[in-house]
Parts: C-alpha cells; structure tokens; sequence
C-alpha cells in the first residue's frame, strides 16, 4: 500500500521564484529515489482560521505564504529505505527558502482514495 510525506511550510512570498527551482530539484530527487509522485503546491487560498489553520500552525507571517507538499511511496518500506539514501546523498543539506523549524512533517498510511479515469 501506498505511503506518503506530508508538510507544510511557509515561505517569503518574494522568495517564490528561489522556492519553485529548490521545489522541482527536490521533486525530482523523491522520483529519482523512488517516489511514485511529488508535489510541492504554493498557497492561493489558505485562509487564517479561529482555532487552527495552516498558517496558524506553520506561524504564517504576513509577508509569507503558507505551502503544502506531498511524496507518495510505494510503501513504507521503499519510503524509509529512499530517506536513507536522501539524507546521504546531502541535498537536503542545501540551504531551503523557508524556516525549517516551522515547517510540520508527517508521514501516513492510506485508508481510503478514490481516482477518476
């Protein structure tokens, strides 16, 4: 079953361009070790919410954008064996546009999906 990576991040809004060439490098990294889709998403309607909201929890400034990405697997174990390899290779040591330590990570399992033809 398929695995995925989930973030979410802000970015300086005049760091767009900076972000969009790091994204596609790092998109095509997760394909090349593995991955069966990458995306990475820049905010156009992610509203500030009452109790929790994207750019609540990503502590969204107001000259930021709130960004979202995906990695999809084909399972957990091709997803921990392609991280190893990730990290090894020091890509992700490359400076990213953004706050790391804002952004949030998780990985998940599917229970359910549904696809058109």
């Amino acid at each position: 079953m398929a695995y995925i990576d989930g973030v979410a991040y802000a970015v300086p809004s005049d760091r767009k361009e900076d972000f969009t060439k790091v994204a596609q490098q790092m998109c095509e990294t997760f394909v090349r070790y593995g991955a069966l889709h990458a995306v990475d998403a820049w905010g156009d309607d992610v509203p500030e919410g009452e109790v929790t909201s994207f750019p609540m929890a990503v502590q969204c400034k107001p000259d930021e954008t709130v960004c979202f990405s995906w990695i999809v697997w084909p399972s957990k174990e091709a997803h921990d064996a392609a991280w190893e390899q990730i990290m090894a290779d020091g890509q992700m040591q490359e400076p990213m546009p953004f706050d790391g330590k804002r952004m949030i990570h998780g990985t998940f399992s599917i229970v359910a999906q549904a696809q058109s033809d």
